[in-house]
This record gives structure tokens, sequence and C-alpha cells, in this order.
């Protein structure tokens, strides 16, 4: 069975805060003792998050990927004050926290490359964003090089060329101090209070039918929750508009347990060819369950045949990730984990491990025990789902705008409902949004892993997991 590989998403990756990684690191992994070390990815890999761009501590989720401040107010000012930069090098620079300000061309260009969305920059210049899009975006090579070389700023005023070596804080109300912190022209007041102001009139108007395509006001992810945590949670009831919408998506969801088997003979040895054959199998079963959940979605005859081919075609891989990690995880992380630990990967599938492959792994891990401390509900899950599905930044849509207003509505719901359901976990809505834009990039990423080390890979990750878990 062949799968039809989705686009790439952006090819840099994330600086690591620890030693470098190779291959070589899963050959604890022997025959006797498939193990792969629990601690590859570090407490502090879980309770912290690095910069896309420098390997900074990262802040939140800001347009579109996860970035420190610094990286965040640099990306802003570039594209707001339309700047050319020139790289007096081979546009090849290290970008690190210490290095990022040495040249400026290179850290707009790995901005770009990682995904960063421009659009998302607020058009009257104030902080918040407008959240155009969950996670990265994908733009072609010709449109980074439009940027990069000033032609898409053409015919436009204050057009302005810079050399290399300017800080992060050389721009007034960048919002950034020296100590790469969030100043208080930046702090999350002023958007806390707008969102309160108007937040039941808009939340209304989005759960309703007709929708303005104006508006900006989207909750911002990370913009409140380190303030939501000094307020009391106050009770009050789920919005009915949101208990509709919600019990048709999970109207519209397959729930029951896989039919794939995955049971497997004591003392069996599964052999390499085996394990991908039902890899396969699995990830056909998955997909076959989206396609038939696009059929039943409640937007389903909004939508053209058009768009929906074009947004399956896209996040199926991303669907089927958020859907192993949740609602089928104990199949996944279970079963499947017995019958890949009957699996002995050779010596040279071991030394062949490609550095995608361990980032792949890595983040794998972490995204797992993201999940679950979260406990994801099966109502969050079809929320999430859904919002990841109408991603209005994917090319070849003929109606982005009514993609993003649908897209809209179920943030509203799935924040209505997270509220209304946990209202002693204050940022629960904003850590589930935030594991969305990582599993766009974990699945653009498994694009690159070779087919014959995805076996090797599922044995890490799933013996890893298992593991940790048992060890709580």
């Amino acid at each position: 069975m062949e799968l039809e590989p989705p686009a790439e998403l952006p090819e840099p990756r994330a600086a690591s805060k620890g030693p470098p990684r190779s291959a070589t690191d899963v050959e604890q992994m022997s025959s006797s003792s498939p193990v792969l070390p629990v601690n590859s990815v570090g407490n502090e890999r879980v309770d912290q998050r690095t910069c896309l761009i420098c390997g900074d501590r990262a802040t939140g989720l800001h347009y579109g990927i996860i970035s420190c401040e610094g990286c965040k107010g640099f990306f802003k000012r570039s594209i707001c004050n339309k700047r050319v930069y020139r790289c007096s090098r081979d546009k090849n620079c290290v970008m690190s926290r210490k290095q990022r300000n040495r040249c400026q061309y290179c850290r707009l260009l790995k901005c770009l490359q990682m995904g960063m969305n421009r659009k998302a920059i607020r058009e009257d210049g104030m902080p918040g964003g407008r959240n155009k899009s969950i996670g990265p975006v994908q733009i072609s090579e010709e449109e980074i090089e439009r940027i990069m070389s000033g032609q898409e700023f053409e015919g436009e005023a204050n057009m302005s060329w810079s050399n290399n070596g300017d800080s992060d804080h050389s721009s007034p109300g960048n919002g950034v101090s020296e100590s790469n912190q969030p100043s208080p022209v930046s702090t999350p007041s002023s958007s806390r209070s707008v969102e309160l102001n108007g937040f039941a009139a808009l939340r209304d108007q989005y759960l309703g039918t007709p929708v303005s395509t104006h508006y900006q006001y989207l909750p911002h992810l990370f913009s409140y929750s380190a303030h939501s945590a000094l307020v009391a949670p106050q009770p009050r009831s789920l919005e009915p508009q949101s208990h509709g919408l919600i019990a048709q998506l999970l109207c519209a969801e397959d729930l029951e347990p896989l039919g794939t088997p995955m049971l497997i003979e004591d003392g069996y040895k599964v052999t390499q060819a085996e394990l991908f054959a039902l890899l396969c199998r699995l990830a056909d079963e998955l997909l076959f369950r989206q396609i038939a959940w696009i059929k039943k979605l409640p937007f389903f005859c909004e939508l053209s045949i058009k768009d929906y081919t074009c947004l399956l075609s896209s996040t199926w891989q991303e669907l089927i990730l958020l859907s192993s990690l949740t609602v089928y995880s104990k199949q996944i992380f279970g079963d499947l984990a017995d019958v890949t630990s009957k699996y002995s990967p050779s010596d040279d599938e071991l030394h062949r491990f490609s550095e995608e492959g361990m980032e792949v792994m890595e983040r794998l891990i972490y995204l797992f025990r993201k999940f679950s401390q979260l406990k994801v509900s099966n109502e969050e899950y079809a929320c999430m789902k859904a919002i990841n599905f109408l991603n209005q930044d994917i090319r070849g849509l003929t109606n982005a705008s009514q993609l993003e207003q649908l897209n809209k509505r179920y943030w509203y719901v799935c924040q209505d409902f997270t509220e209304y359901k946990y209202p002693h976990q204050p940022n629960r809505f904003p850590d589930l949004m935030m594991c969305l834009p990582e599993i766009r990039y974990i699945a653009g990423k498994m694009v690159n892993v070779p087919l014959e080390q995805l076996p090797l890979l599922f044995k890490a990750v799933l013996h890893s997991c298992k593991t940790s878990v048992s060890k709580e």
C-alpha cells in the first residue's frame, strides 16, 4: 500500500539546548534489551520550550510558531518597516541566542523558513497579532526570495536598508527590553481587556451564521495565560450554541476501537517488513476514518469538494497523529507498543537512524507526555481536530475567508467548553492550542524520515512513552 505524501513543511530544525545527538545514541537498543533511554528528552525539554529561530527560551506561540520575545519583535519590525537586509557571508549564518544579532538577513530568512506568518501581524502595528494561522505557514522559495530581496515591497514607501549588527532593542516601541523579557508596552493587560469587553457579543456572532471577515480580536493564545491564574474562576454554564456544535462534532467522530489486529503470540519475533506492513494498515484505517469523518461534518455542505480535497491532502498526517495521541492512544501505546517490542532492529538500522528521525522521536515523546498530562476529553479532541483541519492558509483553496470564519467559530467553542468544564485550569485552552503547531511541525518533519526507518522510530517512541507511563 502506498500513501500519498503531503506537502512538506519548512526544512530548518529547532536549535537544541542539549549536546548534539547522533544515530549512535540509539545503539542501547540491542536484541536482548531493546531499550531507548527515557531521559533522551530530558526534564528541561519537557518543562521549557525553546525558540525555533535562535534556541532562546520561548514565551509562546508568536505569528504561527513557538519563539522568544526577541525573535517575535524582530520579525514584526522587519515586516512592518519593510526592511531589506544583506548578508556579508554565505546566507547561512548560525542562529543562536548570542549570535542572532550578527546577521539580520539570516535571522529573517530563518523566521520565514520556519513558518512565521507575516499576515498574522496586525495592520495597525499594535501588539497581539491577528492570529491568521494556528501553526506554521508554508511559502515557496520564490516567495521567500521576493521578501528577502525587497520585491514584495516595491512601489511602497519607507523601504529601508540596514547593515548587520542592530540589536533587538534598537527600534522604539518593539515591546522587548534588553533582558529579552516583555516590556510594559507588550504586557497582556490591554489585549485581555479588549477580549473581555467584547468577548460575549463577538463569540455569539461567530457561533451564529453571519460572520464578519474583518474581526481581528481572536483570544490570544498566551497573552493572558500568565495572569489568568490570579483571577478566581467564576462558575458559569456552557453557551447553548457551544453545546450544540460540540454535539455535532462528536456525532461525526468514530470513537470505536481500531479494527486493525495488533495482537502477537509470545515468543514471536517481528521482522522489519512485518512491522512496516502493520504500520501501513493502521495508517490506512486511520485515513479511511478521516475521510468518513469529513462527510459527517456539520459544515460539509458549506464548502466545495475541491476545498475538502485540498484540506485533507494537506492535513491527513496531522489528523492521524492527533487521533493516535488522544482517542486511540490506549491501543497505539498499548497493543502496538507490545508488537514493536517484539521487533529487534539490526546494527545497520541502528547506525543509519537519521537526525530527522531523532528529532521526530524527541518531539513525539514530548507531545505524548503533554497530552497525557492534559488528559484531553473527546469534546476537546473533536474541536482541536476541526480547528486543525480548517486551515485557511493552505494553498489552492477557493474560499479561504469562509474557512477562516469556521475556524474562528470552533476556537470559541473550544475555549468556551474548556473554561466551563475546567474552571480551575485557566491555562488549559492555550495549552491545547499550543499542541497544534507542534503536531503540524512533527507531521512535516516525518516526511523526511526514510520509510525503512519508520519501524525503528515507532519502536523507540512507543517504548519510551510506555516506560515513562509505567514509572509514574
